[in-house]
C-alpha cells in the first residue's frame, strides 16, 4: 500500500499540531464490522505536538504487558526526530482511525501491534516533521532543504525552533503528498530498544488499571452467577443481603444478581447472604471425564476435511512402520493477575465507561445496544490491562455488558467487579480438544503417510462480529493445516470434528497453536526416536525445503549447544514451531527428582523478522515460555456435573518465581518478513519439555498437564 495515501489531514486541537490518518483499504473484516467501525467516535490522530512543546502520542492499541507503550512510540520518535523522554504516552479513544491496519476493526490481538503499525506509525512521525520543518522555513524566509531538525527542533537560518514553536504553523500546512522515511543506517530506535516507557509509572503506582478506577458516588457490584454453565436464576431473595451493612442495592440481571455495595467487601458479603434458586439446565450434565472419552471416539473417524493430499488410508497400509496416538487437552483458564471489572457512570443521555479491554469499539457497540444510545453517546476510557492473553477480548463484551446492565438497573455509577474466583469458574477458556493421529514411516524412518484428526469446540463460533462459523475453523487446526513436515508426505488427511458444549470458549494466548504445536513437535520427536535418528537432525531433514523453519532450529542447536551433552542427571528435548508469522525453536533441559520434573533451562532462538525492540522482543519470549510453562505443568479445568471444579491460583497453579529456568534467547539477524512475538514462544515450549522428560524418562506424555503423570528417571 503506498503509504501517502494514509495521509489525510492536518488539524489543530489545542493549539497544536495534530496528525491524523486513516486506513483506506477495505477487507473482509472491515465489510463485516461496518458498522462497527463507522459507529465509533473518531478523533482520528495519533500524534499531538502542543504549544507548550509537550508530545503526545495516542496508542490504537492497548498495552497490557506486551511493551507497545515503548515500541510504537519508538517507530513514531524515529522518523520525528525526538527524544523518547520527551514523549507522553496515552491510550487513544475509539475511533474509525484507529482501526487495525489489516483487522478492519479496533483490536488488540494476534501478535500484531507492532508489524500492524510499522508503516502507520512512522508515516505520522515524518509527516509531522517534514510539516514542522516547512514551518521553519517559512518563518526563517529560507527554502526547505536549507533546514534541518535535530532531537526535537528545527534549525533554519541559524535559528534553532522547538516543536511546540512552530506546532501551529505547521498546522495549518497542506499535509505533504512525498513523505520520505528515513533510512534504516539513520535509525535511532528502531531496531536497537529503548528502556520501557511505562516502568516508572508501573512501579510507583501511578499506572491506572481498570480496577484503580475511582470517584466520588462511585459504587461497587459483585454478580452472583449460576453455578452451571447455562444456569439461570428462577428465583432470589435480597433480603438477608440487604441487611448487610454497606448494601444499598440488589438488581437482577441477563446474567444473574448483582449486589451493589459502598465497597467491595460489603458487596461480598452481601452476595454470600443473598438467596437464590437457580435453573441449572443441561450444562449439569457436564462431566470432563465424559467429555473426553465421548472425544476420543469421535477423533477416531475422520472429520471435515481441513487439508487432503492423496489417500492418507491406503499410505498408511502401506507404511514400513505405523505410530498412532491420542493427545487430550484440557480447558485452560486465562488467569490474568487483574481480574475482570468494568466502571459505568450512566447518565440520561450518556454513558462513560472505564475499563481495560481488547475490543474497545465492539465493548462500545455493545453497551449502546443495552442503553439504546448511539455509539457516539458512550464514551470509552481504556486503561492498563493487567494481563489479556485473549481473555480481555470477548466478541459477547461480557464483564462490560454485564456492568452496563447494572448500571441500567440500578441507575448508579458501579465498578463491576469479578474475584478470580467469579472468572475461573464462569468465565471464558482455552477449548478442551482431542487429537488422534497415525504416521506412517518409509524404511528410512521418514513420514510417507498421515492421518491426523481433531475434536473441539470452534472459537469463531463464539464470536458472531466475525459472521456464520466456517465449516472448518481455522483457528481449531491451526499450526497442522499448513504444517511444514507434512509438505512432502505424499499421502496425508486433516480433519476436524467441531463439537457444540455449553462451556464458553475463547482465543487463548497463541490460540489453536497451544494443542496442534505440542502434537507435531510431540510426535515429531516420537517418529525421530522409531527412526534411530537425533531429535535436531531429523527435523533438519524435514525442513530442509523452509529455511526459516531451519534457521531458527539450527540458531538455537548451536547457540544452545544441542551437540554437547547436558549435565550429569538432565535430558535435553527440542521444538520448532511457526505461530503469527514468527519462527521459533527451544531446547528444554529438564530432571526428574520424586517423580516431579524441574525445568532448569530454556535456549530460545526467534526469527520474528526485523526485531523493533529486541528488548521486548526478549521479554516477549521469556514471557511466553513461562506461560507455557505453566500451561504444561499445571494448566487445567475440570467440570463435575457441569461445575468447574478450580477456583483460584492455589488449585489452578501458575509457574512461581522459584520455578522459572534460565532462559537464555537468541534473535536471528533477519530481513525477512515482521511477525509477532507476542504469543510464538508458547507453542514449542510444552513439547520441549516433555519430549525432554521422554529422554530422561522413556515416558511419553499424551495428555497434559504433566502434573497429573507420576514420572520415574529411567
Amino acid at each position: 500500500m503506498n503509504r501517502r495515501a494514509f495521509l489525510q489531514s492536518g488539524t489543530i486541537l489545542g493549539g497544536g499540531l495534530l496528525i491524523s490518518f486513516t486506513i483506506p483499504q477495505a477487507n473482509k473484516l472491515a465489510a463485516m464490522v461496518k458498522t462497527t467501525a463507522d459507529a465509533g467516535f473518531a478523533p482520528n490522530a495519533f500524534l499531538n505536538i502542543a504549544t507548550d512543546n509537550t508530545i503526545t502520542v495516542y496508542l490504537s492499541h492497548v498495552e497490557m504487558g506486551q511493551g507497545i507503550w515503548t515500541t510504537l512510540p519508538m517507530l513514531l520518535a524515529d522518523e520525528l526526530d525526538v527524544d523518547l523522554g520527551q514523549v507522553t504516552v496515552k491510550h487513544s479513544g475509539v475511533g474509525k482511525a484507529y482501526n487495525h491496519t489489516v483487522y478492519g476493526i479496533q483490536i488488540t490481538g494476534g501478535s500484531s501491534s507492532t508489524w500492524s503499525e510499522f508503516d502507520r506509525y512512522r508515516n505520522a512521525g515524518a509527516t509531522a516533521r517534514m510539516l514542522l520543518t516547512q514551518a521553519a522555513a517559512k518563518r526563517s524566509g529560507v527554502a526547505v532543504e536549507n533546514c534541518k531538525t535535530e532531537n526535537g527542533h528545527v534549525i533554519a537560518a541559524g535559528k534553532k525552533y522547538t516543536y511546540g514553536e512552530l506546532a501551529a504553523e505547521a498546522a495549518l500546512l497542506q499535509v505533504p503528498q512525498q513523505v520520505p522515511l528515513r533510512p534504516k543506517k539513520d535509525w535511532k530506535y528502531i531496531g536497537k530498544g529503548a528502556g520501557r516507557m511505562d516502568a516508572i509509572v508501573k512501579t510507583n503506582g501511578e499506572a491506572k488499571f481498570g480496577l484503580d478506577i475511582q470517584f466520588p458516588g462511585l459504587l461497587t457490584a459483585v454478580v452472583a452467577h449460576a453455578p452451571v454453565f447455562g444456569g439461570k436464576v428462577k428465583s432470589f431473595d435480597a433480603g438477608k443481603a440487604m441487611a448487610i451493612p454497606g448494601v444499598v442495592q440488589v438488581v437482577q440481571i441477563p446474567t444473574g444478581v448483582a449486589v451493589i455495595a459502598n465497597h467491595f467487601w460489603a458487596a461480598q458479603q452481601g452476595r454470600k447472604a443473598l438467596q437464590v434458586n437457580w435453573d441449572n439446565g443441561a450444562g449439569a450434565d457436564l462431566f470432563t471425564t465424559k467429555q473426553t472419552e465421548a472425544y476420543k471416539k469421535l477423533a477416531a473417524t475422520n472429520g471435515l476435511v481441513a487439508q487432503q493430499k492423496g489417500d492418507a488410508a491406503a499410505g498408511l497400509i502401506k507404511a514400513n512402520k505405523v505410530i498412532s496416538a491420542q493427545y487430550v487437552f484440557p480447558y485452560l483458564a486465562h488467569a490474568p493477575m487483574e481480574p475482570m471489572n468494568c466502571t459505568v457512570n450512566l447518565q440520561k443521555d450518556s454513558c462513560e465507561i472505564w475499563t481495560g479491554t481488547q475490543l474497545p469499539g465492539v465493548d462500545q457497540l455493545a453497551a449502546a445496544k443495552i442503553l439504546g444510545m448511539k455509539p457516539e453517546q458512550v464514551t470509552m476510557n481504556v486503561a492498563f490491562l493487567g494481563g489479556g492473553f485473549g481473555r480481555r477480548a470477548t466478541p459477547t463484551s461480557d464483564f462490560v455488558s454485564e456492568a452496563v446492565h447494572i448500571a441500567k438497573a440500578s441507575g448508579k455509577p458501579v465498578k463491576m467487579v469479578w474475584t478470580r474466583e467469579d472468572d475461573m469458574k464462569g468465565g471464558y477458556y482455552r477449548g478442551a480438544c482431542v487429537h488422534d493421529v497415525s504416521v506412517g514411516l518409509n524404511e528410512q524412518g521418514l513420514p510417507i503417510a498421515w492421518r491426523h484428526n481433531i475434536a473441539g469446540q470452534s472459537i469463531m463460533a463464539g464470536a458472531p462480529m466475525f459472521g456464520p462459523p466456517p465449516a472448518v475453523d481455522d483457528t481449531s487446526v491451526e499450526g497442522v493445516k499448513g504444517s511444514p513436515y507434512l509438505t512432502k508426505v505424499p499421502d496425508h488427511f486433516i480433519g476436524l470434528h467441531t463439537t457444540k458444549e455449553v462451556v464458553p470458549i475463547l482465543w487463548f494466548r497463541s490460540v489453536g497453536n497451544t494443542h496442534t504445536g505440542y502434537v507435531m513437535e510431540a510426535m515429531l520427536d516420537e517418529l525421530a526416536h522409531a527412526a534411530g535418528r537425533d531429535a535436531v537432525d531429523y527435523r533438519r531433514a524435514l525442513l530442509k525445503d523452509h529455511p526459516r523453519h531451519l534457521a531458527a532450529l539450527n540458531l538455537v542447536a548451536d547457540k544452545g549447544g544441542w551437540e554437547k551433552p547436558a549435565p550429569q542427571g538432565r535430558h535435553k528435548g527440542v521444538a520448532v514451531h511457526e505461530a503469527f508469522g514468527s519462527y521459533v525453536a527451544i531446547i528444554a533441559e529438564v530432571s526428574i527428582n520424586n517423580g516431579q520434573v524441574r525445568v532448569h533451562k530454556i535456549d530460545c532462538a526467534i526469527d520474528c523478522g526485523l526485531a523493533v525492540n529486541p528488548d521486548g522482543v526478549k521479554a516477549q519470549m521469556e514471557s511466553g515460555i513461562i506461560f507455557g510453562l505453566t500451561m504444561a505443568l499445571y494448566g487445567e479445568i475440570t467440570l463435575e456435573n457441569g461445575k468447574v471444579q478450580q477456583s483460584n491460583f492455589y488449585d489452578y497453579r501458575i509457574a512461581r518465581m522459584n520455578e522459572s529456568p534460565e532462559i537464555n534467547v537468541f534473535i536471528a539477524d533477519s530481513n525477512e518478513k515482521m511477525g509477532g512475538a507476542g504469543e510464538c514462544a508458547v507453542p514449542p515450549t510444552a513439547p520441549a519439555i516433555v519430549n525432554a522428560i521422554f529422554a530422561a524418562t522413556g515416558k511419553r506424555i499424551y495428555n497434559l498437564p504433566i502434573m497429573n503423570h507420576k514420572l520415574t528417571q529411567a
